[in-house]
């Protein structure tokens, strides 16, 4: 994945209310790689761009509540994921499944109360190590290849140049909305309190 553009500016907050998000998270806790992130501000940090992007969703993916996993991990694990799922050797960056099997314009039909499950986002830290801009932070790579990740959940595809141009512009304006030093609760992050 090639790195972004440095971030145009922040963009004003987004105009849909904040959804709730049931969010499954998993990340090593030791070794040359780890998320610094957290699980409490990618929680709040999702929620965020979930909102921002309601306006753009079909109407069966638009909700008041999804439900998404995001999963880090290393080389070898998301090199067996790569070669099962897409046939490819080797590991990749980022890997998004989709829980939508219709697609996101025919979502399956959501039980009253029950979050619209999204799918999962695996990344691995080693390669987003490897592959990150020398001038920007671990963080910034992950950011960048979660937003990636998110928008395949949704039903972005880049088959093109011109749809790969699309979507890099979108994930570089969720970027700008992400603010990595604020705490969930500033992010505005419906967040489970401890």
């Amino acid at each position: 994945m090639s790195p972004l553009p440095p971030a145009s500016p922040p963009t004003s907050p987004p105009s849909s209310p904040l959804p709730e998000l049931d969010f499954a998270y998993g990340a090593p806790e030791s070794g040359p790689w780890v998320d610094s992130v957290g699980e409490e501000r990618w929680q709040a940090l999702l929620c965020h761009w979930l909102a921002d992007l309601q306006p753009e969703l079909s109407a069966g993916l638009r909700a008041q509540a999804y439900s998404l996993g995001l999963q880090f991990c290393d080389d070898a694990s998301i090199a067996a994921l790569n070669g099962t799922w897409r046939q490819k050797p080797g590991p990749t960056d980022v890997l998004a499944f989709a829980a939508q099997e219709g697609g996101p314009d025919q979502p399956q039909p959501l039980p009253p109360g029950e979050p619209l499950e999204l799918g999962d986002i695996v990344i691995s830290l080693e390669t987003a190590a490897r592959q990150r801009d020398p001038a920007q932070g671990l963080d910034q790579e992950l950011l960048f290849l979660a937003s990636h990740g998110l928008l395949h959940l949704l039903g972005w595809d880049h088959p093109d140049d011109q749809q790969l141009a699309a979507m890099l512009e979108r994930q570089q304006r969720l970027l700008a909305l992400s603010p990595l030093n604020l705490s969930p609760a500033e992010i505005g992050g419906n967040v489970p309190t401890p």
